[in-house]
């Protein structure tokens, strides 16, 4: 048996993939579980942008290699998008790169810029990716604290001077998941600032601005921003195509560029179909939106019904597709989530999956219809957890 490369000997398989392998059996033996606990949205995409797909599909000539940079009416509807929801002005040319989902961009990033025993501030709770990418890029990876009694931001002046003195790159992500937190001017401010002054890249990863959120912001619009700050977003999210895999880097030119290196040399472009209806997608009204989150909205209700069976407690003003809510006190998350699982056939996220901070939390993904919701209180109202 050959072995493993050294840089995945300590990465472990992904929370979700296993979890899903261990529901299936579940549902084999049937058990019926009710997964409340991916992000991935059931609703569908607009009409329009399903049939330009199709109608792009059925032209001759739209199946071949596309080029790493993507279309130029892509990038450019990806400008009008920012400048029209963020106020951001960006060069479709040189300051947009759609990616295979920013998933992708997280590791692309990585490997652009991250050499091994470089420092990478990911935040503690945040997205297992961000430190899975610095691990295999073989850096050091130190996290900041989020924490409710901060509003889940973080306190730049506790970051310890000697992983600054090294530190070379920090993840953010406001819309914050998975806290739904929402960033402020201020705190944008402070890490375009923070930025600057250290040295270091800033990536905010934002694909949860438009999720029951009235007014969606970008580090962006932060005008010292781009200086060495940049941001992902997805088309996951907000539009409903997660399986699609569309997203974006923005930002300066040359961090752009380094991106763009790493990319042209592993995958071989975006299916152009795919990239003519992302354009239709990129140009839906507000009502879209709005529509959206009128669903998002009904679900929440349902999602705050079942935390107040388990006894949790939660701010009803976050944002994003998820519902964050600390556990009854005394109470481990892992134990508290397998017992509703277990006994009740209920699966919802520990929250120590995004990090120690999450321990003694809970996460609800909105992405299941109002009939598994209402399945869920039934089941949880006949014994409290």
């Amino acid at each position: 048996m050959i072995k493993v490369a050294n840089r995945i000997a300590e990465v472990k398989e992904y929370y979700f993939s296993k979890k899903l392998d261990e529901i299936r059996v579940m549902n084999a033996q049937g058990c019926d579980v009710l997964n409340l606990g991916i992000g991935s949205p059931d609703l569908p995409p607009a009409k329009q942008v399903t049939d330009k797909l199709i109608a792009s599909a059925r032209k001759p000539d739209t199946h071949a290699y596309q080029s790493y940079r993507s279309i130029p009416e892509l990038r450019e509807a990806i400008a009008k998008f920012y400048n029209k929801h963020f106020e951001v002005e960006l060069d479709s040319h040189t300051e947009i790169l759609p990616l295979l989902g920013s998933k992708e961009g997280v590791m692309y990033i990585s490997m652009a810029f991250l050499n091994p025993g470089d420092t990478v501030l990911i935040p503690n709770p945040g997205y297992p990716a961000y430190k899975t990418a610095a691990e295999m890029m073989g850096a050091q990876v130190v996290s900041f604290d989020l924490k409710e009694e901060n509003n889940w931001f973080p306190d730049l002046e506790k970051i310890d001077t000697q992983d600054l003195a090294s530190a070379k790159m920090m993840w953010v992500n406001y819309p914050n998941m998975p806290t739904g937190q929402k960033a402020s001017t201020a705190l944008f401010e402070g890490l375009a600032q923070f930025a600057i002054d250290h040295n270091i890249l800033v990536v905010n990863d934002n694909p949860y601005s438009f999720i029951l959120n009235e007014k969606p912001t970008s580090l962006l619009s932060i005008p010292k921003a781009k200086e060495n700050c940049l941001e992902l977003n997805s088309m996951s999210k907000a539009f409903n195509m997660a399986g699609w895999r569309v997203g974006m880097v923005c930002g300066r030119e040359e961090y752009v560029n380094a991106i763009l290196r790493v990319k042209s040399n592993v995958d071989s472009g975006m299916f152009k179909p795919v990239q003519e209806a992302s354009v239709e997608a990129l140009s839906l009204p507000d009502s879209w939106f709005a529509e959206v989150n009128e669903e998002y909205t009904e679900r929440r209700k349902l999602a705050e019904k079942i935390l107040d069976i388990l006894g949790c407690a939660y701010d009803a003003s976050q944002s994003g597709m998820f519902m964050w809510a600390k556990i009854p006190q005394g109470r481990k998350s892992e134990e508290f989530i397998e017992e509703i699982l277990q006994e009740r056939f209920v699966f919802v996220t520990p929250g120590t999956v995004f990090g120690s901070n999450g321990e003694g939390y809970i996460r609800i993904s909105l992405c299941s219809n109002k009939e598994m919701f209402n399945r869920a209180i039934e089941r949880l109202e006949m014994v409290k957890v």
